[in-house]
Formats: C-alpha cells, sequence, structure tokens
C-alpha cells in the first residue's frame, strides 16, 4: 500500500508499480491464515505495551467505547487502545503528533530517509522518547507489495489506523481477523489530514487533543503563508507531468490533498479542473497531453525526478504549451520528500514543508504578477 504520491497513471512517481496492484491482496492465503492465527492467539514479538504505546492510554478526552463509521461500514472500539498499528501514510503521523507511540508503522520506502522514516517523524519520536533505534521505537514493516498481514498480527495491536488509506473491502476484512480497523471514511486516499486527525483522535480517546492540534497546525499555515501575499487567488493546477513516460498528463482533483493545501492558503483551484472534480471520488484525472494547452491557470505544480525533467517539460512541444509554463510560472519539486510532505499532508508534515514549499511557490506567482 502506498499514497498518493502516484502520476494518474496509477504510479507512483520513480516507480514501477501501480498503486492499484499494490492495494490487491498482499501475501498467500497461507500467510494470511498465520496472521490470523498470530492474532488470535495473542502472539506479539513487537514492542511491549509498556514501551511503545502506553503514552495512548495516559490521558482520554473521549468516553468509550466509541464507533466510527467509515467506507466499510463502522467499528467499535470498546476501550481506549493501548497497542496501536496503522498502515498506509499520515496515520502514524497523526498518532505520533497525539502523543501516541505506536507499536508498528509501515516503512517510508519513497521519500524517507536511511531509518525508513521523515524528518518530521523522527523529530517527533525523538521527542517522545522513542526514536529509531531505541527500545520504546515502533516495529517498522514493509508495504512495497501491499498491506503486511503476518507483521502487523504479529504486534497484536488493539486498533488498526487506516483513516487515511486505499483499503479495499478485502483489506479490511483481513485486517479485522486481527484488530478493529478505521478505514477511510470514503474516497480512498482522499480524506483530509484534518479529518484523519478528528477519526483518528476519536478512535485513541484524544478528540479534544486532535481538536487543538487541528487548530494548532491550521494557524501555523496561515502565518506562514501571509508571508506570501502574492499567492492569494492565483490559480493553480497541480499535476504529474513527465514527457519521457509518454502518457498524458495527470492532474490532482479537489479530492486530493495536494490542492487542498493550495486551496488553504489562498490559492484556488483552476476553473478547468474544479469543473472535473465535480461528482468525482477520483484522486486524479487524465488528460491528454494534445489538450495540454486548455489546462488555464496561473501556476502549475508538479513533481519532477530530476532537473533534466524540469528541462524537458518547458521544451516539449505539447507540454511547454500549457499557460503556466510559457508564462514562466511552473514549480517542479524534485525532492521526494518535500513531496512527500504534501501529498501525505499531516499535521507533522505540513509545519516541516512550509519553508521550503511556499518560496518555491511565491517565486512563480511573481512570474504573473
Amino acid at each position: 500500500m502506498t499514497s498518493p504520491l502516484f502520476s494518474g497513471s496509477g504510479r507512483l512517481p520513480g516507480a514501477g508499480t501501480t498503486r492499484r496492484a499494490l492495494l490487491k491482496t498482499a501475501g498467500k492465503a497461507a500467510a494470511v491464515a498465520a496472521a490470523a492465527a498470530l492474532a488470535l492467539t495473542g502472539c506479539s514479538t513487537g514492542p511491549a505495551a509498556s514501551t511503545s504505546a502506553s503514552s495512548a492510554a495516559e490521558s482520554s478526552s473521549t468516553q468509550f467505547p466509541v464507533t466510527i463509521k467509515h467506507a466499510f461500514g463502522e467499528t467499535t472500539i470498546k476501550e481506549q487502545p493501548k497497542r496501536v498499528a496503522t498502515v498506509s501514510w499520515v496515520n502514524d503521523d497523526v498518532a505520533i503528533a497525539l502523543d501516541v507511540v505506536p507499536v508498528g508503522i509501515p516503512k517510508n520506502e519513497w521519500g524517507g530517509n536511511d531509518k525508513g522514516s521523515t524528518p518530521w517523524k523522527d523529530a517527533a519520536l525523538e521527542k517522545l522518547g522513542a526514536g529509531f533505534g531505541s527500545d520504546k521505537a515502533p516495529a517498522q514493516y514493509s508495504e512495497a507489495d501491499g498491506i503486511n498481514f503476518t507483521e502487523i498480527a504479529k504486534l497484536n495491536p488493539d486498533v488498526i489506523l487506516g483513516a487515511y488509506s486505499g483499503l479495499t473491502a478485502e483489506d479490511y476484512k483481513k485486517l479485522s481477523e486481527i484488530a478493529p480497523v478505521v478505514a477511510h471514511p470514503d474516497v480512498a486516499y482522499g480524506t483530509s489530514w484534518q479529518d484523519s486527525t478528528s477519526i483518528i483522535g476519536k478512535a485513541l480517546g484524544k478528540e479534544a487533543e486532535a481538536a487543538k492540534l487541528i487548530s494548532d497546525t491550521e494557524a501555523t499555515i496561515k502565518e506562514k503563508a501571509a508571508k506570501y501575499p502574492q499567492l492569494a487567488g492565483k490559480t493553480f493546477i497541480y499535476g504529474n507531468l513527465e514527457p519521457a513516460k509518454g502518457d498524458g498528463v495527470n492532474v490532482y482533483t479537489a479530492n486530493d490533498n495536494r490542492p487542498r493545501f493550495l486551496s488553504s492558503i489562498g490559492m484556488q483551484l483552476a476553473p478547468v479542473v474544479e469543473e472535473k472534480s465535480k461528482g468525482s471520488k477520483e484522486f486524479f484525472l487524465e488528460w491528454s497531453a494534445e489538450k495540454a494547452n486548455e489546462l488555464d491557470s496561473d501556476i502549475f505544480v508538479t513533481w519532477v525526478p530530476d532537473a533534466k525533467t524540469t528541462d524537458a517539460i518547458k521544451k516539449d512541444p505539447l507540454l511547454g504549451q500549457i499557460p503556466a509554463i510559457k508564462d514562466g510560472a511552473l514549480v517542479a519539486d524534485s525532492d521526494n520528500t518535500l513531496t512527500l510532505s504534501i501529498s501525505a499532508a499531516s499535521p507533522l508534515s505540513l509545519p516541516w514543508s512550509l519553508d521550503t514549499f511556499l518560496p518555491q511557490l511565491g517565486k512563480a506567482a511573481d512570474a504573473v504578477q
């Protein structure tokens, strides 16, 4: 399982695997059966609850049991979880930001560091005395080939958080054999960081803390963005442009956290994308390169693997006709970690990203003043 760092064709930038493929069943039936058996017998080879996840039960602003509705129905959590596991991205960031150290989290295998983590996650875990390499650190498991049912089951969690995810009904069913699962509320990979925080706060018995975390993070974003008044009202398109791929243009819809972030700092999603987003439950839409000149906006933002790709985009006979690119208002980000911080947006990642990303946007906005 991965996150919407993918291009519209379903690929993670720079990777050959498809997100939809990764969302399919992971592992053979025997592995799943073993995972379920481990969960039922209470086998645990992960960090002990007394170290990694004890902070989950230190304070509660929520009365249990709680019931959380999601895409596959609803999940009831009978008492405040002590052993928390997560899938996908964002969910672990939110738990950690709420001072809950999970017993297990996925590795950041794209955009991560040599610890399979991120700078913002490392800093937050260190603050909680649970940095990687310490006894209190979360166990990590790979999701490169899909959800790691076996490793999650070994940790014997009380709850599995996937409020921001692309869980399938089959994934949800198999995980539910291990522990109660908090799935995404509606659109796969379409949960805003605010909603993810609220949902996870409720699941962990920290609703009041979650509300404050959202408020504080939004205040930080507003304060930083105020230093770039030229962004206010500028229209934007956030897409994926890779000339060498030859598969057109992919544009992120209003359902995706990247456009949501830009909207939150006072920019406006381009009308051409806003219109196409209406009624859609997709996080992206495909756009023919032959119609690239119709992608009208003040600024165009894209991920690129390197500077050569940026030059190739500008020189491309079709992509170079995108109005914002012609006007010199292309923001081409080649920093995978920065891309991750915006794409898999969380209360930890967004504040980390602002001092790097906002100046890039501001420079592009200056080009169209």
